[in-house]
């Protein structure tokens, strides 16, 4: 591999003399990232090249609902807001990351939320949960099938803290046999995940446990908090602490949710200041 050419200003240019430490909080996009299951795959195509043309264009076909991505209300609730016409401060804020373990299947419900962080959180807070599970995170039917996830109580206990956005570091804003991934709308998607699941369980039925279709994502979207699923990269380097969030998506029109970089920012000496916008 050729070694890239970088000159002085190159590097200082790239050097953060804010006195800001950023933390990425996303998994990588890019050819066979993982995939929900029934999703068509990433295509990346090179149409032009450095060999060809002296430029490098790439061509990229996607859902946006792949690695590290927040939903619009609009991808289950009609009426509701696209990507485009939520605010833009509903992608920047403060807010805490959460330790909640958890192991296969198991729920997070909203007594958990409020043990770990039921006197910390503030209205208007960004909440992110690290159930250890973006340790997982690859092509896998552990990784989108047996996850742990999000229980109604658990989206009750959101709307009543009045929090902006919820993250997570699994799947869907869900449990995963709340979705099609179990037997919900169109799925299962994968049907010998049943037994799996009575075994697991001590017995008991899948359809009785998961009565209803993605039941959060409904509890979260009708009150205008949106949901960051596939939280990854250094979340465990900012777990515990309260930090500055940024997210923000493309300017899609009608857009269902978009891919997003989603970036933990903390502030040790307490000295950098936004711009007043005065004039000059």
């Amino acid at each position: 591999m050729a070694k890239r050419i970088r000159g002085v200003m190159f590097e200082e240019n790239l050097k953060n003399s804010m006195g800001l430490e950023f933390y990425n909080l996303s998994h990588r996009f890019g050819y066979q990232s993982p995939n929900w299951p029934y999703f068509e795959d990433v295509k990346i195509e090179r149409i032009h090249y450095m060999a060809k043309s002296g430029v490098l264009s790439q061509r990229i076909t996607t859902s946006m609902h792949n690695t590290t991505h927040i939903d619009a209300p609009a991808h289950v609730i009609q009426g509701t807001p696209f990507i485009d016409e939520v605010p833009l401060p509903h992608f920047f804020g403060s807010g805490i990351v959460v330790s909640i373990p958890k192991d296969k299947w198991e729920p997070i419900t909203g007594d958990d939320l409020e043990k770990a962080c039921g006197k910390i959180v503030r209205p208007r807070d960004v909440v992110i949960v690290n159930t250890g599970w973006h340790k997982f995170y690859e092509d896998s039917e552990d990784y989108f099938c047996r996850a742990p996830g999000f229980v109604p109580s658990a989206g009750e206990w959101f709307v009543k803290k009045k929090v902006k956005v919820v993250g997570h570091d699994t799947q869907a804003n869900d449990h995963p046999l709340a979705t099609a991934i179990g037997p919900q709308r169109n799925g299962p998607l994968h049907p010998h995940l049943a037994e799996e699941y009575k075994e697991w369980s001590g017995g008991r039925d899948w359809k009785d446990d998961f009565p209803e279709w993605e039941p959060v994502h409904r509890i979260l979207f009708k009150n205008g908090i949106m949901g960051i699923e596939n939280v990854g990269g250094d979340i465990d380097k900012v777990t515990g602490k309260r930090v500055t969030f940024a997210y923000f998506p493309w300017n899609w029109d009608r857009g269902d949710g978009c891919i997003v970089r989603l970036v933990a920012i903390l502030d040790p000496d307490g000295k950098y200041k936004i711009e007043r916008g005065r004039k000059f």
